[in-house]
């Protein structure tokens, strides 16, 4: 056998592996948005990869019975979008700071934030952050999800890296001889440089703070103020318990955003992606 040979049957194995991978990945996802238009008597029958007649009943259902999936909606956007902002802004900017300044305490501190992004911080000061907020009398306030935004020491590290292999000292200096200020290159030069990278952590930032439950469930009570995850946890109450249709369909709603988050911003992974290729 040739090498071209070798070479047309080893793509085509990648192929049939990539469709596998393809599929157990979107296979989840489709039962869930097929299970939204369908009856609890027909979700209990088994799995259907086709759909039924019943996603208006089901959304008639889940927007009468107090969950207000609008709201929801709404405080979820509320919080994501200006947490996500704050994550990506401050985490390039303190990554900045780590690759081209020279300090006393700088390898301890990278070994920090490499420690911390391992260590679930959420659950080791979780008693202690609630009761300082009480302090603050910030509970039922969106302020306590999206603040803590600015300190994220994964995508601190994820710039970091990022940074290491895409970041050009001399670019710096020569932008420092001309007279600009450090703001000035993190803005002008750092970021437009990084932008793959930071729309990378965009996504994740995103996702996560918008799938963001128990925090939210934590800090905050009032019905009005609750995001759109909370929103569909009330569906799993005794009220809701028989109409598997109805939680599907909020589950559903609650992938809309990131699919719509990720599609927007996937060709700039992309293209990321392809840049360094052409600089390898």
């Amino acid at each position: 056998m040739g090498y071209k040979a070798k070479m047309n049957v080893a793509r085509v194995f990648i192929y049939i592996f990539l469709a596998i991978l393809f599929l157990l990945t979107i296979f989840p996802v489709w039962v869930m948005v097929i299970n939204s238009t369908r009856s609890t008597p027909e979700i209990q029958q088994g799995i259907s990869l086709l759909p039924s007649k019943y996603l208006s009943s089901n959304w008639g259902f889940l927007t009468g019975k107090g969950a207000n999936i609008g709201r929801g909606f709404i405080n979820s956007l509320i919080i994501s979008v200006p947490a996500t902002f704050l994550t990506v802004y401050f985490s390039m900017l303190t990554a900045y700071a780590l690759k081209v300044y020279d300090f006393f305490y700088k390898r301890f501190l990278n070994s920090i934030i490499v420690i911390l992004t391992i260590i679930p911080v959420q659950m080791a000061s979780l008693i202690g952050f609630y009761r300082y907020m009480s302090m603050l009398n910030l509970l039922n306030s969106y302020i306590p999800l999206v603040i803590p935004a600015i300190a994220s020491p994964a995508m601190v590290f994820f710039a970091s890296q990022y940074l290491e292999g895409t970041l050009v000292v001399d670019l710096i200096e020569a932008a420092r001889i001309e007279g600009a200020s450090e703001l000035k290159i993190f803005h002008g030069i750092v970021l437009p440089i990084a932008k793959p990278g930071a729309f990378t952590m965009a996504i994740l930032s995103f996702v996560s703070s918008w799938n963001n439950f128990f925090t939210p469930f934590l800090l905050i009570s009032k019905l009005e103020k609750y995001t759109l995850p909370m929103m569909v946890k009330l569906l799993r109450g005794d009220m809701y318990r028989q109409e598997y249709g109805a939680i599907y369909l909020g589950l559903t709603v609650t992938l809309i955003p990131i699919i719509i988050v990720y599609a927007l911003f996937s060709r700039y992974i992309i293209s990321g992606i392809s840049l360094g290729a052409i600089k390898d």
